[in-house]
């Protein structure tokens, strides 16, 4: 496993993306959707550092199935919360094609928010293929495949309190699991 972004350097860039959304936002009440569940360590600590109302909501939202490599795209919206007249922040942990993120949004917008934008914890540049960037990125990384902050291979190493890219071996360990 090679570490590529410390405990350290993603708490102080989650911070400083909350510092962002603070001055967007000026004092509104914000609804945050976190994209479950990658997103749930994200969203635990840029909630820490926000000073003004925020209500917390969850959608599903996947294109893994187990692997490295994305698949089909599911959505699954029953756990969110009223969400029309409201601002609202989208917050996901990677933004890497960009499908998804790109869905949960439309998604969203067809229920009628006050206002609509989007938080990435990570930004895959060289995979985007669709043709809208994230509101807020807290840090671009190069095409690996991550793991740790609530990021996971086979719903393992979600718990690293870092992002690291796994070795070969320990994704043929993980796919044995």
């Amino acid at each position: 496993m090679r570490t590529i972004l410390s405990e350290a350097e993603l708490q102080s860039g989650v911070e400083e993306m909350a510092g962002r959304i603070t001055e967007r936002y000026e004092g509104e009440p914000l609804t945050i959707v976190a994209v479950m569940t990658g997103s749930l360590v994200l969203l635990a600590d840029v909630i820490r550092h926000l000073s003004m109302p925020v209500r917390v909501s969850l959608i599903q939202a996947s294109s893994y199935r187990g692997g490295t490599e994305s698949g089909d795209l599911w959505i699954r919206d029953d756990m969110m919360l009223d969400v029309s007249g409201r601002h609202v922040l989208v917050v996901d942990d990677i933004f890497d094609t960009g499908r998804t993120l790109e869905a949960v949004l439309k998604c969203i917008q067809d229920m009628a928010p006050a206002s609509l934008a989007s938080a990435v914890l990570l930004h895959k540049r060289e995979r985007q293929v669709v043709d809208f960037e994230p509101d807020f990125v807290a840090f671009d990384i190069p095409d690996e495949f991550v793991v740790g902050y609530g990021l996971d291979y086979q719903d393992l190493y979600r718990n690293l309190p870092f992002l690291a890219v796994l070795d070969p071996e320990e994704i043929a360990q993980g796919a044995a699991t």
